[in-house]
């Protein structure tokens, strides 16, 4: 069967979320014959499946209830998405005539991590080589050649080239069909996240994050080569991902939650059973790749996330990880992981492995976006 053939179908679970999967799965689950004359979107077979929450945290606190939102984590893997496909780090479905956007914020970059995008393409290719090929002859990890690349790329002089506007480099691409919680103006089909690819003394030092819509169906003819940057930062550069939708539902970050509640939270939270699980880490929110749902404060605290055009609190629309999962242990691997495996599938990492949340002004989509690392 030829993958890129598949229709993309959602199932809905007993929760009233639901989960990507292609038209071959539903098939076979509704003993259906299935016919590649169907809708064609070129997502992989495999789907991802976050396990069941060890308890129903509803269940002891009823009211949180209210404080519940779903969110659609994106499970992305490396792929070779089209501009056709939902994906992370894939290519823009983008018009011709439409310039591709730079980041002009100069005064804000800073010099940290730079490369040049030839140059951690060719890092990944030698550390993926060298992976594949194990440990040689007196156990060194890699070649004296292949150490010798590595050093010349990291003693490139690349400072300069902040001083100039860069161009925007795409971090995601999410179609209302394929997400459940896609948000966007009326008559738009199409999310476009990009950012600046270097850290922004402004923005916590992370990526600035700009976001684009547009109604697909009225694309022509597309831009067929982006401009490249001439630097970027090592940890900023997406490796193209197909993406698999999974909604799951999310709760309040819990100092967030009425003082009450949060109290109680925290009291059954506190709890010397370290085998028992724990609101923040398992019952709460989804860690990874995601559109919609709650942001998780732990490295800062709260702060508020205010429009800067209008004043009104802002959602989350849109978060960035540094992996799927958090580490080995992690109750939201998806099932179908094996348990030795990285979850650092995207090449991005955000500071020390946390998280990029971009928010959105509810008044108005036209009212600028703003991020928070966590």
């Amino acid at each position: 069967m030829d993958p890129g053939g598949l229709r993309a179908d959602f199932l809905k679970r007993e929760d009233g979320t639901v989960t990507f999967a292609d038209a071959a799965t539903v098939a076979a689950w509704q003993g259906e014959e299935f016919s590649t004359s169907t809708r064609a979107i070129r997502f992989t077979s495999m789907i991802r499946t976050t396990p069941p929450r060890p308890l129903d945290i509803t269940a002891l606190f009823p009211e949180l209830r209210e404080h519940s939102r779903t969110a659609t984590r994106l499970h992305p893997r490396p792929g070779a998405p089209t501009v056709m496909d939902s994906s992370v780090g894939g290519p823009l479905l983008w018009p011709a005539d439409e310039v591709w956007p730079v980041c002009d914020d100069a005064g804000a970059h800073e010099p940290y991590n730079l490369t040049t995008p030839a140059a951690l393409h060719r890092r990944r290719e030698i550390l993926a080589t060298a992976e594949a090929r194990g440990r040689l002859p007196g156990g060194d990890f890699l070649t004296v050649e292949e150490r010798a690349e590595l050093d010349a790329a990291d003693a490139l002089d690349l400072d300069d080239l902040i001083e100039d506007p860069i161009p925007l480099v795409p971090v995601a691409q999410l179609y209302r069909r394929d997400i459940p919680d896609y948000a966007g103006p009326d008559g738009t089909d199409l999310l476009q996240v990009l950012w600046c690819p270097v850290d922004h003394s402004d923005r916590h030092y992370s990526p600035r994050v700009f976001l684009h819509w547009r109604d697909s169906s009225t694309v022509g003819p597309l831009l067929v080569a982006p401009p490249e940057p001439p630097v970027i930062s090592d940890m900023y550069l997406p490796i193209p991902c197909v993406v698999h939708p999974e909604q799951v539902r999310e709760y309040q970050y819990a100092d967030l939650l009425p003082d009450d509640l949060c109290e109680r939270i925290d009291a059954w939270d506190d709890d010397e059973d370290d085998s028992r699980p724990h609101y923040q880490s398992d019952l709460s929110l989804a860690p990874g790749w995601k559109v919609g749902g709650y942001a998780n404060w732990s490295l800062t605290d709260p702060y508020p996330m205010d429009c800067a055009a209008c004043g009104t609190t802002m959602t989350l629309i849109f978060t960035a990880g540094s992996g799927d999962w958090n580490g080995m242990h992690c109750s939201w691997r998806p099932s179908e992981e094996d348990p030795t495996a990285s979850p650092d599938v995207v090449g991005v990492q955000i500071g020390r492995c946390y998280s990029l949340y971009t928010f959105q002004c509810p008044e108005s989509f036209d009212h600028p976006p703003a991020t928070a690392v966590q």
